[in-house]
């Protein structure tokens, strides 16, 4: 059979020293407005939903709603994840703001330590290995207790290893955005590092859902960020999934289920943390979680979404400039 399915959510570490946690996380970007209208109490209700589901990886940052997002519900069950330095200003990675946004955060979180902390974007203005050290002295404090870093190069992830183990790296990767597969993901698995994969299912386009541009909420201010929406751009990704809803109606299932276990496929050291605003989605992808593909499928899904294949940058060009290739 191509497609099984596992009684339970399978556990994954994060890393080759870190927590152990859900097959799949809870990204919380979307709960701050960026994809459509959102508000706490239905955020809350979400992330509880998650909890009760099994997912243990909840993942925010202090920039996600200017840090109205980082939800502190629930906290002991929780691998707890959060960011910062993903603003626009320039210092955000020095140590002494680094110690000013842990303190926020915790505060905002109402906890006494968060379980991951990652940079969000290296500073163009301050060594790595300055940043590095000062998270390292909050691991030493207890404030943190692992580190991560998003959207490094394999020379920065190298180079912030030295100074101290790094459990995670925060990438996209999707069918739509196999990049990591080239460089970084065999740096991180010679180190024993972790990819938390976001946007594992392309910002919506990887569902099946959207047909046409009438189809996305919110398209307007995703236009702003996300090339890839673009007209033009979209017409083409949205023919790309057409072979991949086809394929996933001939077994029975989703594109999008299709799409999150191709993501889980890559390797235990792979977890993704897809976002969701609703909770039939959020169940939909945790019954994903459970689905195990054939290598032969694997394959396949693979060969129609080959690197270079998608049209649009990941981000508009301000944003492409806090990521390091």
């Amino acid at each position: 059979m191509p497609v099984q399915l596992e009684p339970n959510m399978p556990p994954h570490r994060l890393g080759a020293r870190g927590p152990v946690v859900s097959a799949i996380g809870f990204g919380a970007m979307g709960l701050s407005g960026i994809y459509g209208a959102a508000d706490d109490d239905t955020s809350v209700a979400l992330i509880s939903r998650a909890l009760d589901l099994g997912i243990t990886h909840i993942d925010t940052a202090d920039i996600y709603g200017h840090g109205h997002n980082e939800l502190g519900a629930r906290r002991p069950e929780v691998v707890l994840a959060t960011k910062t330095g993903g603003g626009p200003e320039e210092g955000l990675g020095r140590p002494d703001r680094i110690a000013q946004a842990i303190d926020a955060s915790l505060a905002r979180l109402d906890t006494d330590h968060v379980d991951l902390y990652y940079l969000h974007r290296v500073d163009p203005t301050t060594p790595i290995e300055e940043s590095v050290g000062a998270l390292a002295d909050l691991v030493a404090a207890g404030k943190i207790g692992h580190l991560g870093l998003s959207e490094v190069s394999p020379d920065t992830l190298r180079r912030a290893h030295a100074v101290h183990p790094i459990t995670a790296v925060q990438q996209e990767y999707s069918l739509f955005a196999r990049d990591p597969e080239s460089q970084l993901l065999p740096v991180c698995r010679d180190l024993g590092v972790g990819l938390v994969a976001y946007s594992p299912l392309g910002r919506g386009l990887l569902t099946g859902a959207i047909r046409s541009s009438t189809d996305i909420e919110n398209l307007e201010q995703r236009r702003k960020r996300y090339p890839r929406f673009d007209e033009g751009a979209l017409e083409h990704n949205l023919a790309l999934v057409d072979p991949l809803r086809r394929r996933a109606e001939s077994l029975g299932t989703t594109a999008s289920a299709l799409a999150l276990a191709w993501v889980l496929a890559q390797g235990h050291d792979v977890v993704p943390i897809p976002g969701t605003r609703r909770i039939g989605n959020l169940e939909a992808n945790v019954l994903a979680a459970r689905a195990v593909l054939d290598p032969e499928l694997v394959d396949e899904l693979s060969s129609l979404f080959p690197p270079g294949a998608v049209a649009g940058e990941r981000y508009e060009a301000s944003l492409l400039q806090r990521i390091e290739r």
